[in-house]
């Protein structure tokens, strides 16, 4: 059996990719330092809230949770206790089915993401939407809409309507 060669990147390629790549480190380093800086949380557990802020009575299923927060539910699992601790959010076994555990932002969590929205939606319009004509911008949803299409079959279709 012969081994196909590699499909090596064409220098149009390598021009488009490298700054991609670029930006996968730098941006979520960035949009993690404003949210330290600005609001004590990580980008993750701002995630986090941000997500059960938006789900019907403020509750979602750990497992749902964590899908939408892209991290497995050990890791949100630890994240879930931190943000418990500092009373933000709640587990409780889920009333339609004990098997699961659900995720209820508190009172205080919901006002910790009133108070950290502002700075993140203003990094987002910074590091990112100002600098992209509406044009562009339709084009950046539509091909981020693509690839994650291809990460994540069905799911960004889901997540991600456009």
């Amino acid at each position: 059996m012969t081994a196909e060669p590699p499909r090596w990147l064409s220098p149009d390629e390598l021009r488009a990719w490298l700054p991609v790549g670029g930006l996968l480190l730098k941006l979520p380093a960035a949009l993690d330092a404003q949210m330290q800086r600005d609001s004590g949380l990580s980008h993750f557990e701002y995630l986090v809230l941000a997500n059960l802020s938006e789900a019907p009575e403020r509750t979602r299923r750990m497992s749902a949770l964590a899908a939408l927060a892209n991290g497995s539910l050990s890791r949100l699992s630890h994240v879930v206790k931190r943000l418990e601790a500092r009373g933000w959010i709640e587990r409780r076994a889920c009333p339609s089915d004990g098997r699961y555990t659900n995720a209820v932002l508190t009172d205080a969590g919901w006002e910790k993401v009133l108070a950290s929205a502002p700075g993140h939606v203003e990094a987002v319009r910074t590091l990112v939407l100002d600098a992209l004509s509406p044009a562009e911008l339709d084009q950046l949803g539509a091909m981020a809409r693509r690839l994650l299409e291809r990460l994540e079959p069905g799911d960004a279709r889901n997540a991600f309507p456009g």
